[in-house]
């Protein structure tokens, strides 16, 4: 397996130019924009990152597709082996919001399979990396440490992400039939990966089908990377081919060790829920 060395850096240096953009426009008094059907704010940093981020990775791999959630392109992962999946700006509302939980992602599906992932918190200096079979890293400050999912297997001791902006059915009967007690409230997906790639939290559930691949690419990648589990609430992988790009079938990002005992009943509940046909 080639190392992606030259991916990795490449990937780690255009989230951090993204990054100040970002940082740029957050300081300003910025308009904020709604997409049609519901899909949520969009605003100058989402367009312009997404500007940056596609434009770069094309002069640095010519031969690669690049899918991004600010460009209409899905095609270019049907067409190419090796194919990039953007989200310029993870968690706009939180943007919007000023709590500074959002994130760049940048993630690299080689064969279809989410491979090589950079997840960049501009607010923090936060920068989570990784390719699958490889291990990751998150570099805080200048100093990179390890990335390591936690070794919990007991359901009931399980430390679980939430979102800030809703609180689903589903996630209260999962956690009410596992004896979960410890929940996190966090903004974008990459964040919340994040944190479980570095033993700061166990579990993850997304349980709408308001999310995309652009969304999990790079954070399955970290989180892979780092001996974790990423799949649709059913237990099955997603796959980065364009053959489909919205996940309608949500998320579910657990650590191994836990993973077989969660995944049953989560999916038992999105079942119910007709989330899973």
């Amino acid at each position: 397996m080639p190392s992606f060395d030259t991916e990795l850096d490449t990937a780690r240096r255009i989230a951090r130019e993204a990054g100040r953009l970002l940082l740029e426009v957050y300081a300003t008094p910025f308009a904020v924009e709604h997409k049609a059907g519901g899909l949520g704010p969009v605003t100058e940093a989402d367009t312009r990152a997404n500007e940056l981020i596609v434009s770069a990775l094309r002069r640095a791999f010519p031969g690669d597709g690049v899918v991004a959630e600010e460009s209409d392109n899905g095609a270019e992962a049907r067409r190419s082996v090796r194919c990039w999946f953007v989200d310029p700006l993870d968690g706009t509302q939180e943007f919007v919001n000023r709590n500074g939980e959002f994130a760049i992602h940048i993630g690299l599906a080689v064969g279809g399979a989410a491979t090589l992932g950079v997840v960049y918190r501009p607010v923090g200096d936060r920068l989570y990396s990784g390719v699958v079979g490889q291990g990751g890293e998150v570099e805080v400050d200048g100093e990179r440490r390890v990335l390591r999912v936690s070794d919990v297997a007991e359901p009931s001791r399980l430390r679980l992400m939430v979102s800030r902006s809703h609180r689903s059915t589903l996630t209260q009967q999962v956690v009410a039939r596992l004896g979960i007690t410890h929940e996190q409230e966090a903004g974008s997906v990459g964040i919340k990966c994040g944190l479980l790639a570095e033993s700061a939290a166990d579990l993850y559930l997304h349980v709408s089908d308001r999310s995309y691949r652009w969304d999990n690419c790079a954070p399955e990648a970290v989180l892979r990377a780092a001996g974790g589990v990423l799949t649709d609430l059913g237990g099955a992988p997603y796959r980065y081919d364009g053959v489909e790009l919205q996940n309608k079938r949500g998320l579910l990002a657990c650590n191994a060790a836990a993973f077989p005992q969660v995944q049953p009943v989560v999916a038992a509940f999105a079942r119910e829920a007709g989330l899973l046909a």
